[in-house]
């Protein structure tokens, strides 16, 4: 099961925000994000918010779409006509690559014609190997999806049986060529380190096999149990061994030299992307989160943030789509953020950028503090901000930690 949410204030029944928030609504990039809960089995790690058929009771994605359709329609609404046209959209999950192309094409012709999208608009789906077909992939293309994500995890069949993947390890390479024979020219993997059970080799050998299909950008994440899954009971059980602290440390030391061998920039703690034919090719609704932009976030479970109101919707597909089939909000929940608390996130969120943050968003006492990690060899002050380096990428947590007040 996925984890609890957050505390906070009702969501009113309309879903307005207060006229506060909507007053920044037009000078900031707006994105999208649509959650497809749908998986047709649960891997022993994940914490998201997804569902099994046999979790739903009959609930179809045909039910979950109709729902998805009347969330437009109220977010339309609620932003009026002060919202900018959407510059990114992200499909995720779940398993995105379980609807059809006709149902993508369907839901962002909605967006386009609630909000707009721009001409360069950054269209990304998450794909599942197994569920992705050379058919798929041309349809996507067809209605206007331009970047593919794709969960490839590891190339060790070993690794991929401790996370449940039902995938095999070179399934996720086939999909990247058959995308490129469709048109894809913006494609990236993710790769999970840090699995009980995998060796500096078998992470190594995982790198290697990404870059032989020469993706646009690799997502390289440290593997996080938390409570509630599978393998944080075969952990507890000792079943498997949860890795040092010091091997996490090892793979991700390894991961910056043979991704900068490759030609890859880093541009966030996990983040990598291979500039080429003059496309920086980061993800640009990723970055949308790290820089503060504005978001709607579209299904059960789905989180928004507009001008400084944070919401998150019931997490049941039944109980979200019962909401909006009554004509309400399917909030569950919001928290109105003082300036203080957008100041701390933004702390939080653009010192994992490799941009940094400027130094004038941080207090005098904080600034005072700067001394420390760039005296530890954690950061570095060049042109008014604060950049991690490489030891302070593996450290930003404690960092953050010991500079805010």
């Amino acid at each position: 099961m996925a984890g609890a949410q957050p505390d906070g204030e009702a969501v009113p029944d309309d879903g307005s925000l207060p006229l506060a928030a909507l007053d920044g609504v037009g000078s900031v990039a707006l994105s999208a994000y649509l959650h497809v809960p749908f998986c047709t089995s649960r891997c022993g790690y994940c914490d998201f918010n997804t569902y099994t058929p046999s979790e739903l009771g009959g609930l179809t994605i045909d039910d979950h779409l109709v729902a998805t359709h009347r969330e437009i329609d109220l977010a339309a609404r609620v932003l009026g006509d002060e919202a900018l046209t959407l510059s990114t959209v992200f499909v995720g999950g779940g398993t995105p690559s379980l609807l059809t192309a006709a149902q993508f094409g369907e839901l962002l012709d909605h967006l386009r014609s609630s909000f707009g999208l721009a001409g360069d608009a950054e269209v990304t789906t998450e794909a599942n190997p197994e569920s992705t077909t050379p058919a798929l992939l041309d349809g996507l293309l067809e209605v206007g999806v331009n970047r593919l994500s794709l969960g490839m995890q590891s190339a060790r069949p070993h690794v991929l049986a401790v996370l449940d993947r039902k995938h095999t390890p070179g399934r996720a390479l086939e999909v990247v060529d058959q995308a490129r024979t469709a048109g894809f020219d913006d494609i990236s993997l993710d790769l999970i380190m840090g699995t009980p059970g995998e060796s500096i080799d078998d992470w190594r050998a995982s790198l290697d096999q990404a870059l032989s299909v020469e993706p646009d950008h690799l997502s390289c994440y440290s593997l996080i149990v938390e409570e509630g899954t599978r393998l944080a009971a075969r952990i507890r059980r000792g079943e498997v061994v949860w890795p040092s602290d010091d091997d996490h440390a090892d793979k991700y030391l390894l991961t910056e030299q043979v991704l900068t061998d490759a030609g890859f920039v880093n541009y966030e703690v996990s983040n990598w992307a291979r500039p080429r034919d003059g496309h920086p090719h980061r993800s640009r609704h990723n970055l949308a989160y790290w820089q503060g932009h504005h978001w709607w976030g579209f299904g059960p479970g789905a989180h928004s943030h507009v001008g400084g109101v944070r919401w998150w919707n019931h997490k049941h597909p039944r109980r979200y789509g019962a909401a909006l089939a009554e004509g309400r909000t399917p909030g569950a929940g919001r928290e109105v953020l003082d300036d203080e608390q957008r100041r701390v996130e933004r702390v939080l969120l653009e010192l994992r950028l490799a941009d940094g943050l400027p130094l004038s968003v941080l207090t005098e006492t904080e600034r005072e503090r700067v001394g420390d990690p760039a005296d530890r060899g954690l950061a570095v002050v060049s042109d008014d901000r604060l950049v991690l380096t490489l030891r302070g990428r593996l450290l930003a947590d404690a960092v953050i930690r010991d500079l805010l007040d």
